[in-house]
């Protein structure tokens, strides 16, 4: 089930807010495992067992770690936990992927491969929740949780519906408390629907447009790509996934706050980065700090030296790469920032600080728009030919793009306020009493009649919103979040 649904938006959702606030509050928590289940066994009913293996054994695994107490025992059983998520998670995401290469591999030196024919089906978001229970265990081990022995709550913290299929990836030390018992209020709940909202119209009225640019581009063949093409479409691509991302991130926040949970942010507009370095900061913090946290420290981090603070970085975004994808681009893609943040960490870094804020910026836009193109394309070689276009090696006439885009002018209104929203110039705007403290101070009035007016004009903003999305919605044909597939 999507967010961006009628279903989910005028049937699902309405159900189980009157259900939470108007049942008993004793069984709040086994109600939202029983909405969460639906709500993923309606996309996914015969791959909810995968969940649910993951949930037990987990479960089990932090049971374990926590009898073990302190000794070997206990890194011989996070060892195995560990492994059983990575052996489940490869199976279903990498096994097809991993046998392939070997087959490759093998007939190059005239051997035989494996005669694989089996699809394997990728449960959806099976790459989330995988983390987010291993995490749990690692944490058990570390100490830096206390183990949890209710099997439902653990199951509604892995399970829970707004962030079970695209994230942001939780950990269990943030929500801990909430799982246990947790206050709703009338202000937290409004700031959820406005959030929601903010999420919905990232999704259906930026996102959306933007990916019939973005997807016309890449689906135009080589010799008919022109250089003007190809770099509208991996802008639009990159507005593409950051505001139908972010935009998901928005809703999965919003909606728990709806059910008084706090999710930790997971943007912070990383097109207005300096750097690579800067950049993962900014995009998808829960898994970059996922990865520095269980990955990247264990390795050593840059406690070792550099040549090994490089390797350890590498590591980090060969994994990263897989992470998002069973491909050689996805490898590619994380590799390719990898590099970057080992040449910034040798010295890049301190010769774009020279240059000013401009420059840093205009460099790591450029370097992110050069990833995205690895992250769309969908093999190695497609990357390849639209790098081609990008660079004007292309046979197309350079300024030869289709007139559909031409001459819409929604197309650009749209692309020219996703790039003025990826910036942060609304946190930068001066108060009304910054503005004009003299007529602040002079008319008490005004002050006090300042913020519900402000208010009003929020819940009127929230509500337009909120129609327009939902009318692109109804309009809409089926049209996924990006990163479902992940």
């Amino acid at each position: 089930m999507l967010f961006s649904t009628p279903v989910f938006l005028f049937l699902f959702l309405p159900i189980v807010l009157l259900l939470y606030y108007f049942g008993i509050k004793r069984f709040r928590n086994g109600l939202l495992l029983a909405a969460s289940l639906f709500f993923y066994a309606w996309g996914e009913p015969a791959l909810i067992w995968v969940m649910l293996l993951s949930v037990t054994m987990n479960y089990l695994f932090g049971l374990g770690v926590h009898r073990a107490g302190k000794g070997r025992l206990a890194h011989w059983v996070v060892g195995l936990a560990v492994a059983s998520n990575l052996l489940l998670l490869g199976y279903f995401k990498y096994c097809g992927f991993f046998l392939s290469a070997v087959d490759q591999l093998a007939g190059r030196f005239g051997m035989a491969g494996f005669s694989w024919s089996h699809d394997v089906v990728m449960p959806i978001g099976i790459s989330f929740y995988t983390f987010q229970a291993m995490s749990y265990v690692i944490d058990v081990y570390r100490g830096e949780v206390a183990v949890q022995r209710n099997p439902l709550r653990l199951a509604l913290y892995v399970a829970f519906f707004p962030q079970l299929i695209a994230g942001p990836i939780v950990r269990y030390s943030d929500v801990a408390q909430e799982l246990e018992s947790r206050r709703t209020t009338r202000e937290g709940f409004a700031e959820g629907v406005k959030r929601f909202t903010f999420g919905l119209a990232k999704k259906m009225l930026i996102a959306n447009t933007m990916a019939v640019v973005a997807d016309t581009g890449f689906a135009t063949a080589p010799e008919q790509l022109s250089t003007g093409l190809a770099w509208l479409s991996i802008v639009a691509y990159a507005l593409q996934i950051y505001f139908d991302f972010s935009g998901y991130s928005d809703m999965a926040i919003g909606l728990g706050k709806m059910f008084g949970f706090r999710f930790l942010e997971n943007f912070n507009y990383p097109y207005y980065a300096n750097s690579i370095t800067d950049f993962w900061r900014r995009w998808h913090i829960s898994l970059s700090t996922w990865f520095r946290d269980y990955v990247y420290i264990p390795l050593g981090g840059n406690r070792r030296g550099n040549v090994r603070t490089y390797l350890n970085l590498l590591i980090v975004f060969l994994l990263c790469g897989l992470w998002h994808g069973a491909s050689w681009a996805f490898v590619a893609w994380g590799l390719f920032h990898g590099a970057f943040l080992i040449v910034e960490r040798a010295g890049l870094t301190k010769l774009l600080d020279r240059c000013g804020r401009p420059i840093c910026h205009a460099y790591a836009v450029f370097i992110v728009l050069m990833g995205w193109v690895l992250f769309r394309a969908e093999t190695l070689t497609a990357a390849s030919h639209f790098y081609c276009a990008l660079f004007g090696f292309s046979s197309a006439p350079a300024g030869d793009w289709p007139a559909a885009l031409t001459l819409d002018p929604g197309l650009w209104l749209t692309m020219a306020a996703g790039i003025l929203l990826s910036l942060p110039l609304t946190t930068r705007l001066p108060s009304l009493s910054s503005l004009c403290p003299a007529v602040v101070e002079r008319r008490p009035l005004w002050g006090a009649i300042y913020p519900p007016l402000l208010g009003a004009a929020n819940a009127v903003a929230v509500m337009l919103l909120l129609v327009a999305s939902t009318s692109v919605m109804l309009a809409a044909t089926y049209n996924p979040f990006i990163y479902f597939r992940f």
